[in-house]
């Protein structure tokens, strides 16, 4: 037991947890730009990832009477997945697919996003509840929180629906042509 609570096998624990952490935050990102076609970081990231993982498991089962290197290879993965989807949240890359259903504001909402300088296709439909107007458009992931606050401030009663989408074809983007 005195051999597991050495000064090394505590800086090698934090290590395997630190370097897990990264590798597997790097692996979600590597996941998620793969799934929008951005080839060159995905391999780059697949790259460093892989070496990371090869020497922390090579570290790990070279002593694998010591649980702490076990734990630490666990919950470094496990945090990791998490640190990672925060990441990837925050750079928002890529485009989604917006749908707002109004029920007695459509027009008005589809004015405020256009007012915003957001591309609005209006649909009237029929709900449950009679006459709605669905207010449909794809922006860049970046601006979800945008669209989300006008619509907010327009309808609060509307409903809200995304998708991750990927463009077939250029559009009016808008105001996000100047973000590129």
């Amino acid at each position: 037991m005195a051999d597991l609570l050495t000064w090394q096998v505590f800086g090698t624990t934090i290590l395997i947890f630190a370097v897990r952490v990264l590798s597997i935050s790097m692996d979600t990102l590597r996941f998620m730009l793969t799934m929008r076609g951005k080839r060159g970081y995905a391999w780059l990231l697949g790259f460093f990832e892989s070496v990371l993982f090869v020497v922390t498991v090579g570290v790990v089962l070279n002593d694998l009477s010591n649980f702490l290197y076990i734990i630490a290879y666990a919950a470094g993965y496990a945090t990791g997945n998490v640190i990672g989807m925060h990441i990837e949240r925050k750079l928002a890359v890529g485009y989604t697919h917006i749908n707002i259903i109004s029920k007695t504001r459509g027009s008005e909402v589809s004015q405020a996003l256009r007012d915003n300088d957001f591309a609005v296709t209006e649909i009237p439909a029929q709900g449950k509840d009679g006459p709605v107007c669905i207010s449909d458009l794809s922006v860049r992931r970046k601006d979800i929180s945008d669209v989300e606050r006008i619509v907010q401030e327009t309808d609060p009663e509307a409903f809200i629906t995304i998708e991750d989408v990927t463009p077939l074809r250029a559009g009016y983007w808008g105001r996000q042509n100047a973000r590129r």
